[in-house]
């Protein structure tokens, strides 16, 4: 059964066959709701409903939700306000938050949107949610860029030049950890 706004179980469908069994009178309410495989309490406010709106207000209405803040004319001026950048909007930087992009719809339209629940409808209108890469404080971009260059190129040729390996954290492994070697057959 599908559900809608008026019962929550029944479509609008087992709502209007309740109606004409219970305008028929032949059938009590808990049989119609076994019939129509609703609950009895459904019937029994089927039957008010019906007594006082007639088969009208037994009639689906869709659940619309509440109407959207926003038009689609409003939409689109958005977006022109959103690509000249932040800084035109009268930000200190271009960086456009939620926080920034609510306060813009409310100077501009009159509408308010808290910025938690603006991502979805911006998400709906074809906007995208540009995250900021983190980058340390400390970052040079000039060592950077050399260091490929630089760097990996002599750590590269001394790989290449040495025949074998020679680590200097590696040592002889001893049982002890301290440089004795374990005791076996023929030590003594």
């Amino acid at each position: 059964m599908a559900t809608d706004a008026f019962d929550g179980r029944a479509d609008g469908g087992a709502r209007l066959t309740a109606a004409v069994l219970l305008r028929q009178g032949q059938l009590s309410q808990a049989e119609i709701a076994r019939h129509v495989g609703v609950s009895r309490a459904s019937v029994c406010r089927w039957a008010a409903t019906l007594v006082q709106a007639g088969p009208r207000g037994l009639a689906a209405r869709p659940n619309l939700g509440p109407p959207a803040r926003l038009d689609e004319k409003a939409w689109t001026r958005l977006s022109r306000l959103l690509d000249r950048g932040a800084i035109a909007a009268g930000f200190a930087t271009e960086r456009w938050t939620l926080n920034r992009i609510a306060a813009v719809i409310e100077r501009e339209f009159g509408v308010h949107y808290h910025p938690r629940y603006l991502e979805r409808p911006l998400k709906a209108h074809g906007f995208s949610v540009q995250r900021p890469a983190t980058r340390a404080k400390e970052r040079d971009e000039r060592v950077i860029a050399v260091w490929p260059k630089r760097d990996w190129v002599a750590l590269k040729q001394r790989q290449v030049g040495s025949t074998g390996r020679s680590y200097s954290w590696m040592g002889r492994a001893t049982a002890s950890g301290r440089g004795q070697p374990r005791p076996g057959p023929g030590a003594g």
